[in-house]
């Protein structure tokens, strides 16, 4: 079977980032994709704080939660929708909610963001997202035609124990929608990626937002699909698109048997 991972730069308009998704998942499902995942924000880069509220939905009604129903039962894919903002008890904050619709447009997991960036990078570069977000609780690991299927995003990367945990309800692959920082990404993003599947023996789909965005965020781009020995299926450095790679779960089983660390765990078994 096999996985896409698409790649945007997404701006504030919303009508402008759907009708981009859409060509890219058009593309992936005619190629032979059967899951597609989308990256962070695909359907909102906002300029502002008020942006996003107002682009917020409740959840299971919404222009972008219908866009992902329509796209998954018309391409006959289950489809990750990146991270959308979802309206809370909170009038001044959003969950940014992963989620996962099946080939009949049904959803079959949602995974609301745990992790949030806070940090100064530098005087020019901060990122305060716990001031509109507010975090998730729970890892969230749901059963595909595929096998079983945990979801990140972005952040989420740099904590392992939160694989870990997924890792003790069965795992084999992990989708990550990120929006990675360019700075970051120049030196974290390939290695943080290679070490989640080499450490758990699964696969690793990262898409990611590329490129300068209209409010000045610079995002790394190089989405990639990353195997359970650490080898690199595919990445696509810059630009928008898609890329994909078959996922064998007869790999996943030859990786454990040839090096069987995960039984061999002695902190945290």
């Amino acid at each position: 079977m096999e996985f896409a991972a698409i790649q945007m730069a997404s701006g504030p308009e919303v009508v402008q980032n759907l009708q981009k998704a859409e060509k890219y998942i058009h593309d992936a499902a005619n190629a032979g994709a059967r899951l597609i995942a989308l990256p962070e924000n695909f359907a909102l880069m906002p300029n502002n704080d008020q942006d996003r509220l107002e682009a917020a939905e409740d959840m299971g009604s919404g222009v972008i939660q219908s866009f992902l129903e329509e796209q998954a039962k018309q391409n006959n894919i289950w489809l990750i929708g990146g991270t959308i903002p979802i309206r809370t008890h909170d009038p001044e904050k959003v969950m940014a909610g992963c989620l996962v619709y099946d080939n009949h447009g049904s959803i079959q997991a949602r995974y609301d963001k745990i992790h949030l960036f806070d940090v100064s990078l530098s005087e020019d570069e901060t990122y305060r997202e716990s001031d509109y977000i507010l975090p998730g609780s729970d890892t969230v690991v749901y059963e595909s035609p595929w096998g079983k299927i945990g979801l990140a995003v972005c952040y989420d990367l740099r904590f392992p124990e939160m694989f870990r945990e997924m890792l003790t309800c069965g795992l084999d692959a992990v989708v990550i929608p990120s929006a990675f920082t360019a700075q970051t990404g120049r030196v974290h993003w390939r290695a943080l990626l290679q070490a989640r599947a080499i450490e758990n023996q699964i696969y690793i789909i990262a898409p990611n937002q590329y490129g300068v965005h209209a409010n000045g965020r610079e995002t790394y781009g190089h989405t990639m699909i990353i195997d359970p020995w650490g080898e690199i299926c595919c990445c696509m450095e810059t630009g928008g698109g898609y890329i994909k790679s078959k996922i064998d779960l007869d790999h996943i089983v030859r990786v454990r048997q040839m090096l069987p660390c995960l039984p061999h765990r002695r902190i945290g078994s």
